[in-house]
């Protein structure tokens, strides 16, 4: 699709990914719950590829100055930023709702 967005997801965003579905599939003891999860963050951050804008940018600061979105899905926020010259998506990160968001915005690699 010409109006689509490509959507990439960093390294560090990969890894909170699994680290997400590790933690539910075997600290729960949910491996179903995780497996349903994991489609659903995926889901939501595929669905960024259609307008991407729709979702708001980030309250926090110095992210909101740097174009950082947050899109929440279930109990997480997921990290983006949108290159829209290059029409590509970049998810930074996948955090847990209720951490300390402003703490884990300070680990995010932006590449």
């Amino acid at each position: 699709m010409a109006d689509g967005y490509t959507v990439k997801i960093t390294e560090q965003a990969m890894g909170q990914l699994r680290e997400i579905s590790h933690y539910v599939a075997y600290n729960l003891q949910a491996s179903d719950t995780a497996l349903r999860l994991l489609d659903t963050l995926e889901d939501a951050i595929a669905s960024l590829s259609l307008m991407p804008a729709r979702i708001a940018l980030t309250d926090d600061e110095p992210w909101h100055s740097y174009g950082i979105h947050k899109m929440p899905v279930k109990n997480f926020l997921v990290y983006f930023w949108i290159d829209e010259t290059a029409r590509k998506v970049q998810v930074t990160a996948v955090i847990y709702g209720r951490r300390d968001q402003v703490q884990q915005l300070q680990h995010m690699d932006m590449e």
